[in-house]
């Protein structure tokens, strides 16, 4: 920890983040001296060096590595407009911009300015959403699955709902249709 990108490296990130992938280039290092199976996640950085400045720079590579953005902009010539994928639909400059002063200082989410009391978050697009569809009420939901959930709880509960098999799929990162239908208290 005492050697000059290292130090440096510490002033600039997590110091515990340093000492850890530091610990974990010295095990690695220990385990191939030792003749043993190396662990996959330095077995592809570089092959073994023991003077200081080569440990240097493997601690300092896998420490890039980790805090490395994992999000980039990808092009979608895939043939599929709202690729799920790919991130949907990219918001307009104008509407990232009002999410990007919005995130970046505190706001109302959950106050209410006028009563000066805890609110509800949901207001700030009800309003917006009942007037654009004249729905008697509405609430946004972050994803399909929790979409089909409240769905399903609000107009389905006790009751039956008729799904194709072809439609028993996994809808986003495991959600199962037969897990939410059983959930919001619908019949299959």
């Amino acid at each position: 920890m005492a050697q000059p990108r290292l130090a440096e490296l510490s002033k600039q990130v997590d110091r515990n983040l340093v000492v850890e992938v530091a610990r974990t280039v010295l095990d690695d290092l220990r385990v191939r001296i030792t003749g043993q199976v190396a662990t996959a996640v330095l077995a592809e950085i570089s092959p073994v060096a023991c003077d200081p400045a080569s440990l240097e720079e493997r601690i300092t590579a896998l420490v890039e590595r980790i805090l490395a953005r994992s999000l980039l902009p990808v092009i979608n010539a895939t043939g599929v407009i709202l690729h799920t994928n790919l991130g949907r639909a990219p918001l307009p400059e104008s509407v990232a911009e009002e999410f990007r002063l919005t995130a970046t200082q505190y706001s109302n989410l959950e106050y209410d300015l006028e009563a000066g009391a805890r609110g509800k978050r949901d207001v700030h697009t009800a309003e917006m959403l009942t007037r654009l569809t004249g729905a008697e009420a509405a609430i946004v939901v972050n994803n399909c699955a929790a979409a089909v959930l409240v769905t399903l709880a609000a107009i389905a509960r006790g009751g039956e709902v008729i799904v194709s098999r072809g439609e028993l799929i996994e809808i986003g990162d495991g959600f199962r249709i037969p897990e939410i239908m059983e959930q919001s208290g619908a019949l299959l």
